[in-house]
C-alpha cells in the first residue's frame, strides 16, 4: 500500500483546472519530488494534499485513509506536516518555541487542564521541550535554542522550518520549495538534513525548481504541466525523457 496515494485529483478556479486528474502515489521511504513549469500546479497540487485547498474532485488516502475531507490540523495529528516555500516563522520567539508550536498537533492539554495547571500540563510541557530540542538537535541549531529566530540567517530559517516540522513526527514530510531564496553557501546543509531526516525513517515529498538538486536527492520525481501529469520516474529516466526535455528541463538543464 501507498503511505500517500492522491487519485484523479482536480481542483478547479471557474473554468480553469489548476490540477486536472492527476495521480499520485508515494511509497514508504521515498523522496519524492514534483517539478514543473511555473503555472504546472505544483503548489496548488500541495495546498490540495495539506488541506489549505479544497478539491473539486478526486480522493486523498494516508495509509489507505481518505483524508480529502478533513481540516489541515487533521491532517497533520494523522502524520501530514509542511513547510512553505515563504517563510512561516515567528522572528520575535525564540528556535525552540518555534519548533515547540510544531507539536501542537499532537499536544494533549485542552484548555481547561491549561487554565487550571495542572500536574499533566506541567508533565507535558516538559516533554515538548524536549522534543523541541531534539529536533534542533538534529538540524545543527539546538546551540541557539534561545535565541532568537529574527537573529537567523535564511538557510537557517529554513531548517528551522523543517525542525518544526518533525516536531509532530509526522510520516510525511512535505517540502515546498525548500532552497528557494537560499544562497548557494548555505544551500548543502539544508539538502543534507533532508536526506538526514529521511534516513531516520520520515517520507518526503518536494517541490522544488533547483534540478540539480531533484536530480541528486530524489528517489522518484512526478512532472507536471498545466495542471495534469506529463512523466514519472527516477532521475535517470526523467533526465532522458523527450516529452521532459521539450516541455521543462532543456537540453543544458538536464546535463548540468
Amino acid at each position: 500500500m501507498a503511505l500517500l496515494d492522491v487519485e484523479n485529483v482536480r481542483v478547479s478556479f471557474g473554468g480553469l483546472h489548476a490540477v486536472d486528474g492527476l495521480t499520485m502515489r508515494v511509497q514508504p521511504g521515498q523522496i519524492k519530488g514534483i517539478i514543473g513549469p511555473n503555472g504546472a500546479g505544483k503548489t496548488t497540487l500541495f495546498n490540495a494534499i495539506a488541506g489549505i485547498q479544497k478539491l473539486s474532485a478526486g480522493t486523498i488516502k494516508l495509509q489507505g485513509t481518505e483524508i480529502q475531507t478533513l481540516q489541515p490540523y487533521e491532517r497533520a495529528a494523522l502524520g501530514l506536516a509542511r513547510t512553505f516555500q515563504n517563510l512561516q516563522i515567528f522572528p520575535d520567539l525564540s528556535l525552540i518555541e518555534n519548533v515547540m508550536i510544531g507539536y501542537h498537533p499532537k499536544a494533549r492539554t485542552g484548555f481547561l487542564k491549561a487554565l487550571l495547571g495542572l500536574p499533566s500540563v506541567h508533565k507535558e510541557e516538559i516533554k515538548i521541550e524536549e522534543v523541541a530540542y531534539e529536533k534542533l538537535k538534529l538540524m545543527g541549531l539546538a546551540d541557539r535554542a534561545t535565541r532568537l529566530a529574527g537573529d537567523l540567517s535564511f538557510g537557517e530559517s529554513k531548517l528551522l522550518e523543517i525542525a518544526r516540522a518533525l516536531a509532530a513526527e509526522p510520516q510525511i514530510l512535505m517540502l515546498d520549495e525548500p532552497i528557494a531564496g537560499v544562497p548557494a553557501s548555505e544551500q548543502a546543509p539544508v539538502v543534507s538534513m533532508i536526506q538526514e531526516v529521511n534516513k531516520l525513517g520520515v517520507t518526503v515529498v518536494l517541490v522544488e525548481h533547483n534540478m540539480r538538486m531533484v536530480m541528486s536527492l530524489c528517489h522518484e520525481i512526478l512532472v507536471m504541466r498545466s495542471g495534469c501529469y506529463l512523466a514519472e520516474g527516477t532521475p535517470g529516466e526523467i533526465s532522458s525523457n523527450p516529452e521532459v526535455i521539450s516541455a521543462y528541463l532543456g537540453e543544458e538543464a538536464v546535463h548540468a
